[in-house]
């Protein structure tokens, strides 16, 4: 089922979020490369990603939420909500995250919330994909078929 969020039948919430994903991942890195001794540099490489990642968390959710209200009652729509809820979740202990690494001259963190919040849009990605692949949903009507 397309999406009302889409550009000729893309749907616009699957192109953003690959940004948010994947500068949070590329924090982690960060944070782990300095926990193991690695340039203290990578510590403002993280918050900056952490940062760039929920403005492009909040900009995703726009199309997304507008495509779960476009969705009927029943179990996508039940699916796409704790999607949404884990989705806030990760964007929550990101920008917590944020606040607490710019309340400090070099940017450290905590890294037990960026894995936090990694395992959070881990949680929510298996949702979306079964949102996508078991629900049908921002699929074009015919492409399931064409496939075949």
């Amino acid at each position: 089922m397309t999406t009302p969020a889409s550009i000729r039948s893309h749907p616009i919430h699957a192109m953003l979020v690959p940004l948010p994903i994947g500068l949070w991942i590329f924090a982690l890195v960060a944070d782990v490369v300095v926990h193991a001794g690695g340039d203290p540099g990578w510590r403002a490489a993280a918050f900056y990603a952490i940062g760039v990642g929920v403005v492009g968390a909040l900009l995703a959710a726009i199309p997304g939420l507008i495509d779960l209200l476009s969705l009927p009652a029943g179990g996508a729509k039940s699916t796409a909500i704790w999607h949404m809820v884990f989705n806030l979740a990760a964007v929550a202990v990101f920008a917590l995250n944020f606040l607490m690494r710019s309340r400090t001259a070099d940017h450290s963190g905590r890294l037990l919330l960026t894995l936090i919040g990694i395992v959070l849009i881990a949680v929510s990605g298996w949702l979306g994909g079964k949102l996508v692949y078991e629900g049908g949903v921002g699929v074009a009507p015919g492409a399931r078929e064409g496939a075949r």
